[in-house]
């Protein structure tokens, strides 16, 4: 089972510049189970939620990271991250879906670069800041 601990290092505010502006703010949820992420890009404002399902009746979670992102534009996405040394993959729906984002943290950790891919080409690429 992938740990969302791993996910620590996002953990703080970042100035996001790219195919989308704005900033994003990673906290844990009391239990630290799950990490909140509250966004503001593009003009739209959101919460994603990040762990592990653990369905109902299960004794066991999910391996995988997932996530549910609410828009306030009515969207709702769901997300598998993936974070291996200073790699960092979220997929869009499920892992190996063509649309991902694959970012590479700096030496300091402040500093994450990356690029979103979309099915049949497409994409953007975002460099995302520490700020606090």
């Amino acid at each position: 089972m992938s740990d969302v601990k791993a996910l620590d290092r996002l953990v703080g505010t970042w100035k996001v510049s790219g195919g989308a502006e704005g900033t994003v703010t990673y906290r844990w949820m009391t239990g630290g189970h799950f990490l909140l992420q509250d966004v503001e890009l593009g003009g739209e404002s959101g919460l994603e939620v990040i762990g592990h399902d653990k369905p109902f009746g299960a004794e066991t979670p999910d391996p995988e990271i997932k996530s549910r992102y609410y828009g306030s534009g009515g969207s709702t996405l769901a997300y598998v991250y993936e974070i291996d040394g200073d790699e960092l993959t979220i997929w869009g729906g499920f892992k190996g879906s063509g649309a991902c984002y694959r970012g590479t943290f700096s030496a300091d950790g402040d500093t994450l670069t990356g690029a979103w891919e979309y099915p049949g080409g497409g994409g953007y690429e975002s460099v995302a800041t520490r700020v606090r």
